[in-house]
């Protein structure tokens, strides 16, 4: 994702019934809903890079549960189409629900929901 590599990303994915869950998005089945949805994603992105922390793994047989806080920093084009945009900084909680394949673990869902954080505003409030 962080590269742009389209191919890299899809082939992380298994070939069957897979599901992705993005923040504020509806639930995406099948390969080529989850695969189009991470199409537009990367190209209305021109920088992005994840810093995963809080990462959890837990591996039953050919099932493996991994659960992280991805803190994301992105960027698009500038409105005037010079430099790259403004970064926006965002927290998703994660989990990744993986199968072990004869090719190695390949993923069978994410789900990521958006971390809700205290804003400078709801800090002003007036207690009175």
């Amino acid at each position: 994702m962080e590269r742009g590599d389209f191919d890299a990303l899809s082939a992380l994915w298994l070939e069957d019934e897979i599901s992705c869950v993005h923040p504020g998005w509806p639930v995406l089945s099948g390969r080529g809903e989850v695969l189009r949805s991470y199409a537009l994603i990367m190209s209305h992105t021109d920088y992005i890079q994840f810093f995963l922390t809080d990462t959890k793994v837990a591996v039953i047989g050919d099932t493996a549960l991994v659960t992280c806080t991805e803190n994301i920093l992105s960027g698009g084009p500038a409105e005037d189409g010079g430099e790259l945009g403004p970064l926006v900084g965002q927290l998703v909680v994660a989990t990744n629900v993986f199968r072990r394949t004869s090719e190695g673990w390949r993923l069978w869902s994410h789900h990521g929901s958006p971390v809700l954080t205290d804003s400078a505003e709801d800090e002003e409030e007036d207690p009175a």
